[in-house]
Order: structure tokens, then C-alpha cells, then sequence
């Protein structure tokens, strides 16, 4: 009987502590993932003041929750921007006509390639911006470039991780995408 009733105090102390914790810390209690079903309605309704519809967000991506009211802007006429200040994460959002469809869309700038041309745009050793876009999202990172590049050109890029390297296409200075 007394192992029944240690056990059940354990149980109940260790549950005690966890919501201590969370409490006591705020940095435990953001371990919780974004709502992205409010940032949908937040982006609807800066969308429809412009006359647009805002994608929604695409609900595989896993962000820390923002601690205050994360923040909408337009970047342009067709995205916005959802940031948390605090966290430091921003994500893009396309936005679109109401009355656009598939058949209608404008094309976008993965759709477009130029052929490498000119001078280098990106050094070795320069910090370059990574962008990952698809219709729902778009992602962007910073990497360090581990060869000279030109527009239209793959380059060699290191992250954050001597031993993390990938590969994306050079499309301006200090930018490149990762493609399919």
C-alpha cells in the first residue's frame, strides 16, 4: 500500500515540477510549435485590406511559438512577411489574385534561369542568403560560400556546420536558391 502511494506522489510531484518549470522558465514553455492556424487568419485579413488572398501556411514547417502576436507586412504587391522579433524566424507568404487560378498565375522567379554570364556576383568566404521557395512557403538561411560564382551558376555553400554543405543556384549578389 505505502509503494502504491509513493508512486502516485512521485507521479503527481513530477507533473507539479514540469508546470513549474514552464512557468519559471519561458524559454521551457516555448517549446510549443506556431499556431498556424491564427498566422492564417493575421495574413487573410492584411491580404483582403490589399485586395488579395494569402496562402495558407504550409502546417509541416515547425517554429518555435512566438511569445507576443507574431507580425504581418506586405514585402510586395505579392507576399507578405510573418515575423517573430523576439524568436528572430520570419516566413514568406505568397499572395494571389482572388480571381487567379493555376491557368492564370504569374510565373514566378524559380521559373526563370539565366545562363552564367559576366564577373562573379559571390566570392569565396561570402556570407550568402539561401532561399528555398514553393508555392505554400518559402524558407531562408544563411550560408558562407566556398567558391567564386556567377548568376545561373551552382555553387558549393557551407552552413552553420564545417561539415553541413549543399549546392544552390547563384541568382544575384549574395543570394542563391536551392532548387529540386
Amino acid at each position: 500500500m505505502s509503494h502504491a502511494i509513493t508512486t502516485r506522489l512521485a507521479v503527481g510531484l513530477a507533473a507539479y515540477s514540469a508546470a513549474c518549470t514552464a512557468a519559471a522558465n519561458p524559454a521551457y514553455a516555448q517549446q510549443a510549435t506556431e499556431d498556424w492556424q491564427t498566422i492564417d487568419v493575421l495574413t487573410a485579413m492584411v491580404a483582403s485590406a490589399l485586395g488579395r488572398t494569402a496562402t495558407p501556411v504550409d502546417r509541416r514547417i515547425k517554429l518555435a511559438r512566438c511569445p507576443e502576436q507574431a507580425s504581418v507586412t506586405a514585402i510586395d504587391a505579392n507576399a507578405l512577411a510573418v515575423r517573430c522579433a523576439s524568436l528572430g524566424w520570419r516566413l514568406r507568404v505568397p499572395l494571389s489574385t482572388p480571381a487567379a487560378g493555376p491557368a492564370n498565375a504569374a510565373p514566378t522567379a524559380a521559373s526563370f534561369t539565366r545562363p552564367a554570364t559576366g564577373a562573379p556576383v559571390i566570392r569565396r568566404g561570402d556570407n550568402v542568403r539561401v532561399t528555398i521557395d514553393t508555392e505554400s512557403f518559402s524558407i531562408s538561411y544563411a550560408a558562407v560560400a566556398a567558391e567564386d560564382g556567377r548568376i545561373g551558376e551552382m555553387i558549393a555553400l557551407r552552413g552553420n556546420d564545417a561539415k553541413s554543405s549543399l549546392s544552390a543556384t547563384v541568382i544575384g549578389p549574395g543570394r542563391a536558391r536551392l532548387d529540386d
